[in-house]
């Protein structure tokens, strides 16, 4: 098989050392650019000690420089915070080098919706038409051909794929829409600040961002799109003191005369023939342990009777399904390889 050559934009940040996990053992991916502006001079073998005596241990990081990049690489993952994105990707595409951004520079279809929210101007507002959201389930035909890929966040991959099949089918009413999700310390990135300090995390739960979280308009925007309509979500994230995980319990108003059995076949159909996607059998309901350092989106479903309600819970590893592990499969998909190719099924146990 022949090997495709990636870079990494990035490399320091949690996601860019998920990147380097998963791509020490890829198959057809071969990392052979890596750039930190912090960490430049330093080969990953030092930084990442884990990766000694594997080829990306003599990969010695460099200062970004996109038309470098581009030179050496068939794809680059852009794995920087959002305002910084959309100027490497802009260099990085003029140069005919393909691109999957981890940040949220093009996730969002609007300028006016993506500086509302990001308080920042886009600077590249006409690559917001071209890019396209790398959501495998739903769209995982234009990946194929895309050029920029805007790879979704953790929060919105476990909201969007549970309740995307029952808006689609008309299941549940579009209005009343709640999202009840927790997060690992890890989503908030590698950067120290006093909130995610161990002793402000651990043996305490809280909420945060009530009504102001910035993943909310792309929540708002896929599932929209599924309904038909536009549609406003309460989205309410919570921070639990563990490393990494999602779990995601989403809550809807069934239409009259949808029953449990209707209700299953209708996931069951949406995750056929879709490799990272698994709906456990009734009664049993997701653990993020479960998907730990893998692609899976478990899902777990309850028809209340006596509310009239669906009851959708979703769990993924927001570092791997939620950044990381999504990203290598929107690349697979870009380089025309298996979207499975080099991603394990197995949960990493602690």
């Amino acid at each position: 098989m022949e090997r495709k050559r990636v870079g990494i934009v990035g490399v320091t940040g949690y996601t860019g050392m998920e990147l380097c996990r998963l791509l020490v053992g890829h198959p057809a991916l071969e990392l052979v650019a890596a750039t930190s502006r912090t960490e430049a001079g330093k080969t990953l073998g030092v930084l990442y000690p884990y990766l000694q005596q594997t080829p990306m241990a003599e990969i010695v990081v460099q200062e970004p420089d996109p038309a470098a990049l581009a030179k050496t690489c068939d794809l680059v993952f852009l794995a920087v915070p959002h305002g910084t994105a959309m100027h490497v990707a802009h260099a990085l595409l003029a140069a005919g080098c393909r691109v999957v951004d981890l940040s949220a520079d093009f996730r969002l279809r609007h300028r006016a919706v993506y500086e509302e929210w990001y308080a920042t101007a886009h600077s590249c507002p006409d690559l917001l038409t071209q890019a396209v959201y790398g959501l495998p389930e739903l769209y995982g035909e234009a990946v194929r051909w895309a050029q920029l890929v805007a790879n979704p966040g953790c929060y919105p991959t476990a909201s969007i794929l549970a309740l995307y099949p029952a808006l689609a089918a008309q299941l549940i009413f579009p209005d009343d829409l709640v999202i009840d999700a927790k997060s690992g310390a890890s989503g908030a990135g590698r950067k120290a600040t006093v909130a995610t300090l161990f002793c402000e995390v651990h043996d305490t739960f809280r909420a945060y961002n009530l009504g102001r979280h910035r993943h909310t308009p792309e929540i708002e925007q896929e599932l929209s799109q599924a309904a038909g309509q536009p549609l406003t979500v309460s989205f309410n994230p919570h921070l639990v003191p563990m490393d990494r995980g999602i779990l995601a319990t989403c809550y809807a108003r069934l239409r009259p005369g949808v029953d449990e059995a209707t209700v299953r076949d209708v996931y069951a159909d949406f995750v056929t023939g879709k490799p990272w996607l698994r709906l456990l059998p009734a009664g049993v309901l997701p653990e993020t342990r479960w998907v730990r350092g893998t692609n899976w989106c478990d899902l777990g479903l309850v028809v209340d009777r006596r509310t009239h309600r669906l009851v959708v819970v979703t769990a993924i590893d927001n570092l791997c399904r939620g950044a990381s592990g999504q990203a290598v499969v929107n690349a697979n998909l870009m380089l025309g390889l298996p979207e499975d190719l080099g991603l394990s099924r197995s949960p990493v146990v602690p």
